[in-house]
């Protein structure tokens, strides 16, 4: 059984679906499905035949609901390319019926232990004692009142309650209606052991039912049986497990039969292999390089499909937790392409193909869309350091942002906490010992940017940002304190000559107690700007960000756009407020809630805020936008495209704010966008369309309401004028200081080094 470890305390969105109208009617926003589209017409695919890679779906969309379920084969059927392949792990009852089941053992998947108390047995698999419920020990019709529940336990259980039933082989074919049928038998072999045959089951089914894929990892069952298929119609697949497992019939280690690839080729069109075996991962979980077995396997004549992509578990660093681009890399890497790949989330893999393949760097958006970075690419390097900003601009980032904070000495600086505990290595360092608590900053220990110089704060290390890591996620381990700190003036230079940025964005936050205590943050914002010439120029976007309406207004004379952060979730917002905010904002950024208001991570509906803000003229950018899949609504099916779709193409947002830019620029590029119909794939969920087909009792549980967004919340005494203070030992500096002149000579310097830095540390496909 498979039993991941995310997700344990979070609720899952999974579909529970009664039939195919319900899918249409509530859970998407398009009426037309679009057939398969893909761009195998015109493109030579690097499979085997050069068509486009198949989708397989193990057990449906066994990543949302019970693997197996009628509703989880309909919604792959409905939200998958139009040749998906529907996968059924056959398991045999004792009166020789074929079910669909992920395992051997019955409870890993259902609830027959609540039903058959007294029935749990002990048996031999393969040398391995195993013990529970087997199939093999009930007659189909003992099962009548079983129910199929999710297996895997970081999963949400909420669509357990549904009278999910146990679905036979010919269940699946007459009332799913597959395009395409992969069966696999794992267990000849025991079910042989038990006077079970398998083999007559298959052949017996094969004189009704087209079985497009076979499957075993027992060598003897396939062998059994090759004589009687045609390979034209039916292809056999060997599938390799673990490679220091012993395949029953040769006694042999996979990794062994890995080797004789000619040998396969006697029984079987195909292998199916763990992804590992095509792009290996070190202890690190860090790839390495990819082996020859997808060019060995097709030179050889067979087909190889991939296995165990799931989007909710961690997969290779290197693809930032991004599940398309892992897919990407085994089909789309320019060496070769597996001829398919088998997906508990086969949305993505869909979406993958048709939409994200074979695309350039250069292609023309297909969505008009503002990528707005967070620190830069802060999900891969430390934020706000030049490694972020740089991989930020190669990723195609439209808008780099820098968080201003100003040093000891009066340096503005980016970095995206006042407080150097939360983003350096300050509390390791000689600094440790200089902790405080500022209760107007919310702040009950920490060492502050004003605590230090500039040059000591050069001295620390940059640390990595890891919001989920009570989930163990973690991003870039290796890169966890790499990077170089970066002044404003230096951030603004690099942006002005980055050819592939059309803007910055500088963030001001505490302005108010800064001003109290000597900095002038806001005019040193506006020497650095006129420093580097940004105050005469139109070819960069200068957007001044802010939660503060008081530090926008004393902005309101230059030409920048003013962008108003309403910081909270809300649930509307007043039109007197609307107007308030206009008068000294030019757009707003709102979080992701805003939006689509959640509960237990479930979409409950869509509020009008986005609507009522740009029917004022009011751009609306949303915020904040993460690949690691615990950060998006269950609706989105753990894929960051997925969430990025909705907001754009549901919510109608004007731009996002990222710490994952290449995710969001890609998204802009695919052509799917482009289609006169979107396929179900890449069409926006309905809010709140999840909710219906749950249990009554499994619903969640019912939130107080965000707030309104009302005129006292946005209006703001002006900012008190900056304190003149006497330096005293390490407490305070005199108020606005200017920053050195020369800062910007070094900044070419700091970010070719970086370059290079960078594209050392990245993996190109």
């Amino acid at each position: 059984m498979r039993q991941y470890f995310l997700r344990l305390s979070l609720p899952a969105a999974m579909w529970n679906l009664r039939s195919l109208s319900c899918l249409l009617l509530l859970c998407f926003s398009v009426t037309t499905v679009a057939a398969q589209r893909t761009n195998s017409e015109t493109t030579k695919w690097l499979t085997l035949n050069g068509d486009a890679p198949l989708v397989i779906a193990l057990g449906g969309f066994s990543g949302l609901f019970p693997d197996s379920s009628y509703d989880a084969y309909m919604v792959a059927m409905e939200t998958s390319l139009a040749n998906v392949i529907a996968w059924c792990d056959v398991q045999l009852t004792k009166d020789g019926v074929g079910i669909c089941l992920p395992d051997l053992k019955l409870d890993n998947a259902s609830d027959i232990d609540v039903y058959f108390k007294n029935k749990e047995t002990k048996y031999s698999v393969n040398g391995v004692p195993m013990q529970g419920w087997f199939s093999i020990d009930f007659n189909f019709k003992d099962l009548a009142p079983v129910t199929l529940r999710q297996g895997v336990f970081s999963r949400t259980p909420k669509f357990d309650g549904t009278q999910q039933k146990i679905l036979t082989v010919l269940d699946v074919v007459n009332k799913v209606k597959p395009p395409g049928l992969w069966l696999n038998i794992q267990h000849d072999t025991f079910f042989s052991q038990h006077n079970l045959s398998m083999r007559s089951f298959i052949i017996s089914l094969s004189r009704s039912v087209i079985v497009n894929y076979i499957s075993s990892p027992e060598v003897n069952f396939l062998k059994s049986i090759v004589s009687r298929f045609n390979p034209l119609v039916t292809k056999l697949v060997f599938r390799f497990l673990g490679q220091g497992d012993i395949e029953p019939s040769t006694n042999q280690t996979y990794g062994s039969l890995l080797k004789n690839l000619t040998f396969i080729k006697t029984f079987a069109s195909g292998i199916l292999v763990p992804k590992t075996y095509i792009w290996p991962v070190d202890n690190s979980l860090y790839l390495q390089p990819h082996t020859s077995l997808v060019l060995d396997a097709h030179k050889e004549g067979l087909q190889i499909f991939a296995s165990e992509f799931v989007n909710d578990v961690p997969f290779a660093y290197n693809y930032s937790y991004d599940p398309a681009t892992e897919y990407l890399s085994f089909i789309d890497n320019g060496d070769f392409s597996v001829d398919g790949v088998l997906s508990d989330f086969p949305i993505t893999p869909s979406a993958t193909i048709d939409c994200f393949t074979h695309l350039g760097k250069n292609d023309k958006p297909q969505a008009k869309l503002l990528i707005i970075t967070s620190e830069g690419a802060s999900g891969d390097y430390p934020g706000c350091t030049d490694l972020a900003y740089t991989k930020a601009a190669m990723d195609g980032a439209d808008v780099l942002d820098c968080p201003v904070q100003m040093s000891k000495d009066g340096i503005p600086f980016c970095l995206g906490s006042i407080n150097l505990i939360d983003k350096t290595t300050v509390a390791q360092s000689p600094f440790g010992n200089i902790g405080s608590a500022v209760p107007e900053l919310n702040v009950t220990n920490g060492i502050f940017t004003f605590n230090l110089t500039w040059d000591e704060i050069k001295s620390l290390k940059p640390a990595i940002s890891n919001p989920w890591s009570e989930f163990r996620l973690y991003r870039n381990p290796k890169a966890r304190n790499d990077g170089s700190f970066v002044s404003l003036v230096d951030f603004l230079t690099y942006a002005k000559n980055a050819t592939t940025v059309s803007g910055v964005m500088i963030s001001i936050e505490n302005a108010v107690y800064l001003a109290k205590h000597g900095y002038g943050v806001t005019a040193a914002v506006l020497e650095a700007l006129s420093n580097t010439a940004y105050n005469n120029q139109s070819a960069k976007k200068v957007m001044i960000q802010s939660t503060d309406s008081s530090v926008l207004k004393e902005f309101r004379k230059s030409h920048y756009e003013l962008v108003y952060r309403v910081a909270d979730d809300i649930s509307d917002i007043e039109s007197s407020t609307i107007s308030e905010i206009k008068s000294f904002a030019s757009s707003v950024i709102v979080t992701k809630k805003s939006v689509f208001p959640s509960e237990e991570q479930f979409l409950i509906g869509q509020t009008d805020v986005v609507q009522k803000l740009q029917s004022s003229n009011l751009p609306v950018y949303a915020r904040l936008f993460n690949n690691e899949f615990v950060s998006q609504a269950w609706d989105f099916f753990s894929d960051s495209s997925v969430e990025i779709n909705n907001y754009i193409s549901g919510a109608g947002i004007d731009g996002v704010i990222t710490e994952f830019p290449g995710t969001a620029a890609r998204y802009r590029r695919n052509r799917c966008l482009g289609y006169k119909d979107r396929p179900l794939y890449l069409s926006p969920v309905e809010p709140g369309g999840l909710l219906q087909f749950m249990a009554p009792q499994l619903l969640p549980a019912a939130e107080a309401p965000n707030p309104i967004l009302t005129d006292s919340d946005v209006v703001e005494p002006p900012l008190p004028p900056v304190a003149k203070i006497t330096p005293a030992g390490n407490e305070s500096i005199a108020a606005t200081p200017t920053p050195p002149s020369g800062q910007s000579s070094v900044v070419a310097g700091v970010f070719t080094s970086c370059v290079a830095i960078l594209l050392a540390n990245l993996l190109i496909f």
